[in-house]
């Protein structure tokens, strides 16, 4: 069960990296983080 998980949440991983995904939540993740420090 715990290897099955494991490659699922792999899957999904690569398929956010496939589509481009990344990019989006670090840019987010940016944001988010310039906002609460009072730069952004």
């Amino acid at each position: 069960m715990r290897n099955l998980l494991l490659l699922v949440a792999v899957a999904c991983i690569g398929v956010g990296i496939y589509l481009g995904d990344v990019r989006l939540v670090m840019n987010k993740a940016v944001h988010i983080c310039l906002e609460c420090i009072g730069i952004g």
